[in-house]
């Protein structure tokens, strides 16, 4: 019984040693280090695809291509953030698919992999580009999960 009651003191203290040290670990990390955040709050990317502030605030055209992202439901099957559910994570995805090929799988789909082919969307096909610019961001770690603004600030752009 004794060798019981120790066994669990010795434990119990183990385990909250651990928990110490990885509190202490985190704690003596920087500011928004852990949390995912890749963009530091003010700062404004732009590449010859996308313009980013804030990690939420974009170009009218990367915004329509979110806007197209939600309309088509395509997080049915890449999840909300597009890291993945019964379709790949795109995050991951769109590190090595080109533009190129990155139109072809969404007009022809990936009928072997269960995905439908998108050429018969008009919307689809007015904002391809558009849409591949908000993934790029994405994947970039450059825009965050979530809903997304105009950089301007209009918020009425961004409920049309």
């Amino acid at each position: 019984m004794r060798a019981r009651l120790a066994a669990a003191v010795l434990l119990s203290a183990l385990v909250m040693a651990a928990a110490g040290a990885s509190h202490d670990a985190l704690s003596q990390q920087p500011s928004g280090a852990g949390q995912g955040s890749a963009q530091p709050r003010g700062k404004t990317v732009s590449t010859p695809l996308y313009t980013v502030k804030d990690g939420n605030k974009v170009d009218p055209k990367t915004l329509l291509g979110w806007k197209t992202w939600r309309a088509m439901a395509c997080e049915r099957c890449h999840g909300a953030e597009q890291e993945g559910l019964v379709g790949p994570a795109l995050v991951n995805s769109l590190k090595v698919l080109t533009k190129e090929q990155f139109h072809t799988t969404i007009m022809n789909g990936r009928l072997e992999k269960g995905m439908p082919p998108f050429s018969a969307s008009q919307m689809v096909q007015d904002n391809w580009e558009n849409l591949y610019a908000y993934l790029k961001g994405r994947s970039d770690g450059n825009i965050k999960p979530g809903h997304l603004y105009p950089i301007d600030g209009d918020q009425r752009a961004a409920q049309q």
